[in-house]
């Protein structure tokens, strides 16, 4: 009989759980976007942009952290790969995407050599950093050297890069590597 007993309590957790994970999906699926609350790890709110303001594309932004990180400014649409000591190894401009992470500090997630950008163009050196309602953010390179021509209609994550910065990131940013995200 203690057998089962404990078959049908394991029967009702199990149930009990998918259903509490069920209506946690639904309620998570019907939140008004203005009342979402901090992101998860890894993930972010979408980060407005204000058109044409440019900060001084040169100058590694303040307040962008310490340590070995990639630090990306969404003001000046460019890119830092800084050594531990604050030393720039490099710096490039970039092409943003129609959706941007919040300000803050992410770890690079995952990375592919060669895929499908979410434009439909291939890309290489695919480094993703963020997730933002469900697109993926991440830094590649066109293979045709092509920027992407964006359509604010469309969600897409991929923040373009040359393919001779696209390599260098490569190199250097490596799983759980610190990208900061300056606005």
């Amino acid at each position: 009989m203690a057998g089962t007993s404990s078959a049908i309590v394991a029967g009702l957790t199990a149930a009990a759980l998918a259903t509490v994970g069920y209506l946690g999906h639904q309620a998570a699926e019907n939140i008004p976007a203005g009342l979402r609350a901090a992101a998860q790890p890894g993930t972010a709110q979408s980060a407005p942009r204000t058109p044409g303001q440019k900060g001084n594309a040169q100058a590694l932004p303040a307040r962008s952290g310490q340590g070995t990180r990639v630090v990306y400014s969404l003001d000046a649409d460019r890119v830092w790969l800084v050594e531990g000591g604050g030393r720039i190894r490099r710096s490039f401009s970039v092409h943003p995407s129609t959706v941007d992470p919040s300000p803050g500090t992410y770890r690079v997630t995952s990375r592919s050599k060669r895929v499908t950008g979410s434009d439909g163009v291939p890309v290489e050196h695919v480094v993703c950093f963020a997730t933002v309602d469900g697109t993926v953010i991440g830094f590649s390179a066109a293979l045709d050297g092509s920027v992407p021509q964006l359509d604010p209609e469309i969600r897409t994550g991929g923040v373009r890069e040359t393919r001779a910065d696209g390599a260098a990131m490569w190199r250097f940013a490596t799983i759980g590597r610190k990208v900061v995200v300056a606005p």
